[in-house]
């Protein structure tokens, strides 16, 4: 048997701080994803439209159920942040913002733009 004691570990995420940016990227993907899924969602809800008066009440009940507004508060700042954090892959793109410092606070940027959009929206609504 052999022992790994003496052996180099690899490294772990435990070892390294979280970036923001790499969060980033994952909350960029994730919020993809559950676009994707709201706009199955948004098809439903104009199938409901679609089938009738009976139809779209119940998709209006099922949307103000705790759940259901937790799914459309989720979903607009899926929203706001996926569009936040594409303009920031904008100047990307164009070479701007990838000095560390610059990329930090532009990664903070959208998560506060997010978060205060998506409160305004609601606020608003």
């Amino acid at each position: 048997m052999m022992s790994n004691s003496g052996r180099p570990t690899s490294p772990h995420m435990s070892v390294y701080r979280w970036p923001i940016t790499m969060t980033l990227s994952i909350v960029h993907r994730m919020t993809g994803v559950a676009l994707a899924v709201g706009l199955i969602v948004y098809v439903v809800w104009l199938m409901a439209a679609a089938g009738g008066r009976t139809d779209y009440q119940a998709f209006v009940d099922l949307m103000r159920t705790p759940l259901g507004r937790i799914a459309l508060v989720g979903w607009s700042f899926a929203f706001f942040f996926h569009l936040c954090n594409g303009v920031r892959h904008l100047f990307w793109d164009v070479g701007k913002g990838f000095e560390k410092n610059q990329a930090n606070r532009s990664a903070w940027l959208v998560v506060v733009t997010s978060v205060v959009m998506t409160l305004v929206y609601w606020w608003l609504a």
